[in-house]
């Protein structure tokens, strides 16, 4: 391997890596740009199994939107309604909200993770009280709730400063925030995309305060739309720029552009390779950040699964009921089960762990041996309807 990254043209990031030195912008596009997926492969998985060894996180979550109204307009979203009465609108009253995690008694979820529409008309109680009604019905469930779009959102619309607004829902039970919003941080990319949604100083500066607070949370990014090679590298930096600073990041996550049933729809949707070369880039460049997150429902189960050769340690979790992507087009199941993420993990040849939000082990899946049993898939439950 060491003969096809020097023909690849990685010899001096392979002398860096291999030094402990920090990749430049100019690494990180020599990366993209490098023919030799395999070699650019190689040099991920080194760095990932340095750090996790065959170790591949997942957990037990439900996702809850609980309305897509949302005065923002961005061009790639599929999910959010303008007004109240649109045609698919809709806002959960708080017991269909706490419904969902009422029905699932039974199942050892760890962690709700609830993003949202901006719906101009709610009081800011209702989210508060959808938080302590969620700690009521399960306390020990761990809430990844509302993103820095959302909480800026919060601040402006009810008058508050965007600490005031974390530490109201901290004490309502928030207890981490999602990395959702985040697209791309270059200005250029979101004035076209995303223009009336808070921007990249104040996502970043949000997750600062977080942090400082006591919270973890995560970082996205938005690829495979109209953004540059350069502007993805730049992105990472700016991550790993404010992990120096906080060390609050738990997980990279690179989410895919869909392209069905909005406003970008002409444009193609990344391709496997391009979306295998963004995971094993992000494991390289960001050396700060625990984790990079193949999220299945957006790469869809096979690259999410060959992603574990290519940097990726963490597969998110059974992610019941997530209607964002599965509205621009996404062909995923609509949830997994635990067994069903331990036979994808094994059968890559990895070794399977369910973790809770902060990364404490829940469950050992044992060896990653892929048994007769394991080999015949189950069916997928649906969930139950509002």
């Amino acid at each position: 391997m060491q003969t096809r990254i020097h023909a690849a043209g990685l010899a001096g990031i392979d002398e860096k890596l291999r030094a402990g030195e920090r990749l430049t912008l100019d690494d990180g596009v020599t990366l993209f740009t490098s023919p030799d997926l395999l070699a650019l492969g190689s040099l991920a998985n080194r760095e990932r199994e340095k750090r996790h060894a065959a170790r591949t996180y997942f957990n037990y979550n439900l996702r809850i939107e609980a309305t897509n109204v949302c005065v923002a307009s961005c061009l790639f979203c599929s999910f959010a309604r303008l007004r109240p009465g649109d045609p698919g609108a809709y806002t959960m009253s708080l017991e269909q909200a706490w419904d969902k995690l009422r029905r699932r008694q039974d199942q050892p979820l760890t962690e709700l993770h609830i993003v949202n529409g901006l719906h101009p008309d709610l009081p800011f109680s209702y989210y508060t009280d959808l938080l302590r009604g969620f700690k009521r019905i399960r306390p020990a469930i761990h809430l990844k709730c509302f993103t820095a779009v959302e909480i800026a959102f919060f601040a402006d619309i009810y008058g508050m400063s965007d600490e005031q607004v974390l530490k109201a829902l901290m004490e309502a039970g928030l207890d981490s925030l999602p990395g959702g919003g985040a697209e791309i941080f270059a200005e250029r990319v979101r004035r076209k995309i995303c223009h009336d949604k808070c921007g990249t100083d104040r996502y970043l500066d949000i997750h600062r305060i977080a942090h400082r607070l006591g919270m973890r949370s995560n970082v996205t990014m938005l690829y495979g739309h109209i953004e540059t090679l350069d502007e993805r590298v730049d992105h990472m930096m700016r991550a790993r720029a404010l992990q120096d600073e906080t060390g609050g990041f738990q997980a990279f996550i690179p989410l895919a552009f869909h392209p069905d049933n909005n406003q970008m729809r002409k444009l193609p949707a990344p391709s496997a390779t391009d979306t295998l070369r963004v995971h094993a880039v992000a494991r390289l460049m960001l050396d700060n950040i625990p984790h990079i997150k193949a999220f299945w429902i957006a790469t869809g189960l096979d690259v999410a699964q060959t992603a574990l050769w290519f940097g990726v340690d963490d597969l998110d979790g059974t992610v019941q009921e997530e209607k964002i992507y599965h509205m621009a087009g996404s062909a995923t199941p609509e949830g997994m089960t635990t067994a069903q993420l331990t036979r994808l993990v094994r059968a890559a040849g990895r070794e399977p762990l369910e973790r809770d939000t902060l990364y404490n082990i829940v469950n050992d899946m044992g060896s990653g041996v892929l048994t007769k049993s394991e080999m015949t898939p189950d069916p997928i439950t649906p969930a139950p309807a509002c």
